[in-house]
């Protein structure tokens, strides 16, 4: 509507697992191209269809192939559910692959399911959080993977990489790999303590086109409930740091009984134990917190601390915890210096930071800087069940593969899933106004639906907005279900840029318009449309003839002059002009509606 210097960390080792799915994984080499397992060597056939939608069907016959993209789109309801991967799979990831004794320093790997990105495709690189282990992308790597060349940074539990070494480690990869491709953009999405190490790589190499995916960012370690804890673990005993999470669940008592029934006696001194050490802590070190709040922020991280129990030892929860603290105060001194595109991923329900506060501070710290919040999210945003990282990417148009953002050779097309979400989301528009379509064939006949539209392009479509420019959902959709024809709409430049100072509409308002298509009006886009043989959508008086008044219904706000008509002889599109009719009546007829409501109610009275 996108000259390395001596280093332990510059020729990564081999990851070595006994476990029989080691498979999935393929370690990352800083200087040679990562290798393709035998399963995935052979590249999926590619269909492209007129209006630039593409899939990938294997093997199929090309005319199977029409049939197949011809029907996807008409019954949005039965296009099925995307299932990922869970928080389930996530740890036992953790568990059964990367955890070993002796496993090295750190490390790139990539997973295997994400072998199928195209040789253009830049470079993702992924920053976990203090967990460390690398996977916290595991419900999106397919889709990453087709549009990323991706690695995943791993930490080892044992291993005790500070943070400035790891910035070192991450930094030396993004000026080898600018090297190798510097016309290309080097993604960095990083999760909490990620986030603090991408900012930081970002502030010691202005020069370098970075673009930061950061979730959570841990730069607001400062105020977060994580750092009370930190006086606790230094005091507590290292022997009861294994069973923490457990004394922190219902009084430090039922799911420890539950879990080691043998051990009440002992459950019954730690429960005794830690409260101890809290109200010794309180006192010492946090006169100003009581016991009472200090427990409550224990109980509200005790579901997170029972994850980061279940991967890492207490001792490497602990040494975490205060590299965190440091990289936080670290990155906070540096962040003037931070010029990269940044696209900010905040939890509304982050019992950790506060991370919607965080958010806005780094907004107006950051120059080039986004929002995208997410309401009914916690602290592990990648691993909900309602988040999907691609869409969101598509959605704030920060998806590019050269220097700067082409708006119409940069731009994926919606999958069925996500038309599916789209239309869900317009359900209502549909059932309030019954949209009936009509189009005229080539012999002048009118029928219903849309048979007589050009399938092949260039074609421009031109028409006048209706009241708030309802028209424009029911008018999108339907081309995608029934004709599989998407409309690259020519939309006002507020959907796409955002001034920092003045009251701005949200640009998260705009992101279904973008996910569709939409590009800048501007004369570039224009000629770029018509050049793909794209569908354009085009209404010449703009936001005005949307926002029109009382008594401008039907009325048209275009210019003098249609600079669009030369602009499509060039390239001998087919302009096919269009009309609404009863969206400005059903606004007349409501506030007809709503006037005798308030009259009745005021004769009432």
């Amino acid at each position: 509507m996108a000259a390395t210097g001596s280093s332990p960390f510059l020729y990564i080792p081999f990851v070595k697992s006994t476990h029989a799915n080691s498979g999935r994984y393929r370690c990352v080499s800083l200087h040679r191209p990562m290798a393709v397992s035998a399963d995935q060597s052979s590249s999926p056939a590619r269909v492209t269809m007129q209006n630039g939608i593409s899939l990938d069907l294997g093997e199929k016959k090309r005319k199977e192939a029409n049939e197949f993209i011809s029907k996807i789109y008409s019954n949005p309801d039965e296009i099925p559910d995307e299932k990922g991967e869970t928080l389930r799979d996530y740890l036992e990831e953790c568990k059964d692959l990367m955890i070993e004794p002796k496993a090295g320093p750190p490390r790139w790997f990539t997973p295997l399911e994400c072998g199928s990105y195209t040789s253009d495709s830049p470079l993702l690189l992924f920053l976990p959080g203090i967990d460390g282990m690398g996977f916290g992308l595991i419900k999106h790597n397919r889709k990453l993977g087709k549009i990323f060349d991706m690695w995943c940074l791993h930490i080892p539990v044992t291993d005790k990489t500070s943070f400035t070494d790891l910035v070192k480690l991450v930094e030396g990869t993004v000026r080898s790999e600018c090297k190798r491709s510097p016309n290309r953009p080097i993604y960095i999405v990083g999760e909490s303590l990620g986030a603090c190490i991408a900012l930081d790589v970002s502030a010691r190499n202005p020069d370098i086109d970075l673009m930061l995916i950061l979730a959570n960012p841990a730069t607001s370690f400062s105020r977060s409930q994580l750092q009370s804890l930190i006086p606790l673990l230094q005091f507590m005993p290292s022997q009861l740091l294994p069973y923490l999470p457990y004394m922190m669940n219902l009084a430090s008592g039922l799911e420890f009984v539950l879990k080691f029934p043998f051990y009440m006696s002992i459950a019954i001194y730690l429960g005794d134990h830690l409260r101890m050490v809290l109200e010794n802590t309180v006192k010492g070190l946090m006169p100003h917190q009581t016991i009472g709040e200090l427990t409550q922020d224990l109980v509200a991280i005790s579901s997170y601390l029972s994850v980061l129990a279940d991967i890492l030892p207490g001792e490497t929860l602990v040494w975490k915890l205060q590299m965190l603290k440091s990289a936080s105060a670290t990155v906070n001194s540096h962040l003037h210096a931070v010029k990269a595109q940044a696209l900010l991923l905040c939890s509304g329900k982050d019992q950790l930071f506060p991370s919607q506060e965080e958010a806005q501070r780094l907004y107006c710290r950051l120059p080039k800087c986004e929002i995208r919040t997410f309401e009914e999210s916690g602290h592990f945003l990648f691993l909900e069940d309602d988040f999907d990282l691609v869409t969101t990417i598509k959605g704030a148009s920060f998806y590019r593969h050269g220097k700067y953002l082409d708006y119409v050779s940069d731009y994926i097309p919606p999958t069925p899933y996500e038309f599916k979400k789209i239309y869900e989301s317009y359900r209502m528009v549909f059932a309030v106004t019954s949209p009936v379509m009509l189009s005229t064939l080539e012999d002048g006949k009118v029928v219903r639906g849309l048979a007589g539209i050009p399938s092949v392009g260039p074609v421009l479509f031109v028409g006048y907005h209706m009241l708030l420019a309802f028209e424009l959902a029911p008018l999108v959709l339907r081309f995608m279900m029934e004709r599989n024809i998407l409309l690259r709409g020519i939309a006002h430049p507020m959907m796409f840029n955002r001034f920092k100072e003045g009251k701005m509409l949200d640009l998260a308002s705009f992101d279904t318009y973008r996910l569709m298509g939409a590009v800048p009006v501007s004369g570039p886009n224009f000629y770029k449309l018509l050049s793909s043989k794209s569908h354009a959508l085009l209404y010449p008086g703009g936001v005005r003839e949307a926002l029109h008044r009382k008594g401008e219904e039907y009325k048209l706000f275009w210019p003098e002059q249609s600079e669009f008509v030369r602009m499509a002889s060039r390239f001998g599109a087919r302009i096919v002009p269009f009309g609404v009719v009863g969206e400005d009546d059903i606004g007349e007829v409501s506030q007809m509606f709503f006037s005798t409501v308030a009259y009745c109610f005021g004769a009432h009275e």
